[in-house]
């Protein structure tokens, strides 16, 4: 019997962790969302053959932190999620690799990629400011080039 306890107890240990990793990652953006570290996305993108959608922001920003409870409300991206590798990049981890700043630095700032992981400067918030191409301030805007992205990088039944 006391093995049996210290089996369950080890599992709900590791359950706990794992839950608390994915809110690590979320970050408030979402807990039900699967989220990826950078440093593995395009990895995972390449094994899975899922396009990638990254989510730049930071701690201090307005903008992000009025889009953050929409991001994560929203029913719709949880759902088309599933057919991406999501990747929560926050503060310090917004990498200095060029093509995540297609159009300017500024934040929260939305990109898609292929499986490759490499940023699609072709998907952009179509109904946001010509300006800041990447920058979405309702859940609506970023469904529509989630199916976007899908629609050119792979199919979906959810669609």
């Amino acid at each position: 019997m006391g093995t049996a306890r210290a089996v369950v107890l080890t599992l709900l240990a590791a359950a706990a962790f794992a839950i608390a990793g994915a809110e690590d990652l979320a970050r408030g953006w979402g807990n039900d969302i699967k989220w990826t570290g950078h440093s593995v996305a395009s990895q995972v993108a390449k094994r899975t053959g899922r396009p990638v959608m990254y989510v730049v922001h930071k701690t201090w920003c307005g903008a992000c932190n009025r889009l953050k409870p929409l991001f994560a409300a929203s029913e719709d991206i949880a759902r088309l999620s599933k057919e991406f590798v999501m990747v929560n990049m926050q503060d310090n981890e917004e990498p200095e690799d060029s093509q995540f700043k297609p159009d300017g630095g500024y934040i929260p700032r939305i990109l898609f990629g292929g499986s490759t992981g490499r940023v699609d400067a072709d998907i952009v918030n179509e109904s946001g400011n010509e300006k800041y191409k990447y920058f979405y301030n309702d859940a609506a805007g970023i469904v529509r080039s989630m199916r976007s992205a899908l629609g050119k990088y792979g199919p979906s039944d959810e669609l």
